[in-house]
């Protein structure tokens, strides 16, 4: 009868039991920053753009179709221009899809056959609009001068799905469930975060 005629009493209570689970949640993704640091920011699967000796790490965890990580992307090659000493890690992220899946693993293949080629096609991947198919995603890769036979014989590795599921694993960890999110020092970023915010984010990194 009492919580009939107070039922703000449950809102709180529930209130204050999401709060609770939240916080944990949060007390457990920077526990798990802390101790996967390493292998977030030195997997050498993983590809590294910008300036590989630059004194502040930013890693993302993206998907070649998702429209947020294409409206992200202008904001992350201007921040990179301007700023030489960022070191960018790449986190093949594909939860749209089976095309999003070929295009990590084309991605990824890329890498390995040559290292030079992979921005230039992870760029282009960004900036093409549409859906992505297989002949697409090849296309693209004969466009950027990857040999497109090697390509996908290198596609075919069983070491990519290793590399894909581990991604996953550690988007788990830190909490992601969606793309673009970004690791900049201490502070794992969901969304399509704006210019401004980056910057503050690496200067914050920086000890700024």
């Amino acid at each position: 009868e009492y919580l009939r005629r107070n039922p703000e009493i449950l809102l709180e209570a529930i209130g204050a039991i999401r709060a609770k689970r939240e916080a944990k949640q949060q007390s457990n993704v920077r526990k798990n920053l802390v101790s996967l640091r390493g292998e977030l920011e030195n997997d050498p699967t993983s590809p590294v753009g910008g300036n590989p000796q630059g004194n502040v790490t930013i890693v993302e965890f993206f998907d070649y179709q998702c429209p947020y990580c294409k409206r992200v992307f202008p904001a992350v090659q201007t921040l990179l221009k301007t700023d030489g000493n960022i070191r960018y890690v790449f986190k093949e992220f594909p939860i749209l899809g089976p095309q999003s899946v070929v295009a990590a693993r084309a991605a990824l293949a890329a890498w390995k056959l040559d290292r030079d080629r992979y921005v230039p096609f992870h760029t282009a991947l960004m900036q093409s609009r549409g859906r992505l198919s297989e002949r697409k995603i090849l296309d693209v890769a004969a466009e950027i001068g990857l040999d497109v036979e090697r390509l996908r014989a290198a596609m075919a590795d069983p070491g990519i799905d290793k590399v894909l599921a581990r991604n996953a694993e550690l988007a788990r960890a830190l909490d992601i469930n969606g793309t673009p999110a970004f690791v900049i020092g201490e502070k794992v970023v969901p969304g399509a975060v704006d210019l401004e915010t980056l910057t503050a984010l690496v200067s914050q990194a920086r000890g700024g």
